[in-house]
Formats: structure tokens, C-alpha cells, sequence
């Protein structure tokens, strides 16, 4: 049985993510007064013994719940969309990191770097978690804004962190770009979320967020 942790969303680092998780309470709070709307409505009219047989026109009514709905309609959709522009804003960043799908691993390029790319595989042997952990960390700096480039050479992959609220297909003879911007050092997972064949589970994520100090020692090391 699933633990109540798992069925809400991971810990947010990022902006994005953050919003994301408001976006989602919001809506939940909305749905909630709707479905206790909906339930008291019932009970009322289950108890009523429908003494008036003739039917009553009331256009107040009419507006009232034509009118109502709307707003609801107006209050979710305003949210998502500023969270939809803010998602697919695409300014010129500082860092850019160039990522494409393969069967079935990750290959990564540092594009302001001259020589530094290399293939990220899933750690088959004394790893620490499970499906998720790979013999080479990708590293990027925190609190630096970070564009990625995401393409596939063979099927559809979809390069997923959902820590970081990032999910991009990586789609053959086609760049997506997002943006990426994290609050705080750590590892980040993730995995492929698109089902891209046998060995789809097999092709993890791991995003190795560091001081930006440290992410200058490690190009020069490269």
C-alpha cells in the first residue's frame, strides 16, 4: 500500500515547481467547496418531499448558475496560463547544456565548453537507490539560470525532474529548449517518462546541483 507521501508531489527546488504546487492547492481547494456544494445539494432535495408540482420559472436562478460556473472557469484558467507563459519563457541564459535520448541512456554536452560531453548509464552495481542512480552525475550550478536542449537520435524519451517541475520530450529531428533554475545544492532524480520501449525504466536522471565555485572546479577538471 502506497504511503501517504508518495501520493502527493516531491519537495519543491525550484520557482517553477513552486508554482506548480500552488497552482494544484488552488484548484484542489475549488473542486473541494464544489463537491460539498454538490453533496449538500443533494441531502436537501433527498429530503424534500416535493410538495410543488408545478414547475417555476426563476431567471435569477438561471443567470445564477450559468454565471457561477463561468467563474470558476475564469478563476482556473487565469493561473494556468500565467504559469503556461512562465513555463515556456525562454530568455538567454548564462548556461547552456545540450541533452540527447538515446536506447536506452542519456548523453549530455556542455555547449560553452569546448571537449566536455560524455554518456550517462543506470548504475547496475552498488548503487543507492534503485532504477535511479547512474555512473555519471550531470552537474550544474545552483541558483543559476540554466537552459537545456533536448532532442533524441532514435524514439521518443521524455527527460523528466520532478523536484525541479522540468518535463520535456525529446522528440528525433526536433530541440525542445526549457528552463531550469534550482534553489538549493543536492541530487535531483528522475527518470524517462515517456514509454520509449523494453528498457524504458532503465534510463535514469540524476542532476548534481552544486555551489557555483564547485561547478568551476569541476569544467576545469573536465
Amino acid at each position: 500500500m502506497a504511503n501517504w507521501e508518495q501520493l502527493n508531489f516531491q519537495n519543491s527546488y525550484s520557482p517553477l515547481m513552486e508554482q506548480f504546487v500552488f497552482l494544484h492547492d488552488h484548484i484542489m481547494s475549488i473542486l473541494i467547496l464544489i463537491m460539498f456544494l454538490v453533496i449538500y445539494v443533494f441531502f436537501k432535495f433527498s429530503m424534500s418531499k416535493f410538495t410543488f408540482t408545478k414547475q417555476k420559472e426563476n431567471h435569477n436562478l438561471e443567470v445564477l448558475w450559468t454565471f457561477l460556473p463561468g467563474m470558476v472557469l475564469i478563476l482556473i484558467a487565469f493561473p494556468s496560463l500565467r504559469l503556461l507563459y512562465l513555463s515556456e519563457e525562454t530568455n538567454s541564459q548564462p548556461i547552456t547544456l545540450k541533452t540527447m535520448g538515446h536506447q536506452w541512456y542519456w548523453s549530455y554536452e556542455y555547449s560553452d565548453f569546448k571537449n566536455i560531453e560524455f554518456d550517462s548509464f543506470m548504475e547496475s552495481e552498488n548503487y543507492k537507490f534503485r532504477l535511479l542512480d547512474t555512473d555519471t552525475h550531470t552537474v550544474i550550478p545552483s541558483k543559476t539560470p540554466t537552459q537545456i536542449f533536448i532532442s533524441s537520435t532514435d524514439v521518443l524519451h521524455a527527460w523528466t525532474i520532478p523536484s525541479l517541475g522540468v518535463k520535456a520530450d525529446s522528440t528525433p529531428g526536433r530541440l525542445n529548449i526549457v528552463n531550469m533554475f534550482s534553489l538549493k545544492p543536492g541530487k535531483y532524480y528522475g527518470q524517462c517518462s515517456e514509454i520509449c520501449g523494453t528498457n524504458h525504466s532503465f534510463m535514469p536522471i540524476v542532476l548534481d546541483v552544486r555551489p557555483f565555485n564547485f561547478f568551476k572546479s569541476w569544467i576545469k577538471s573536465q
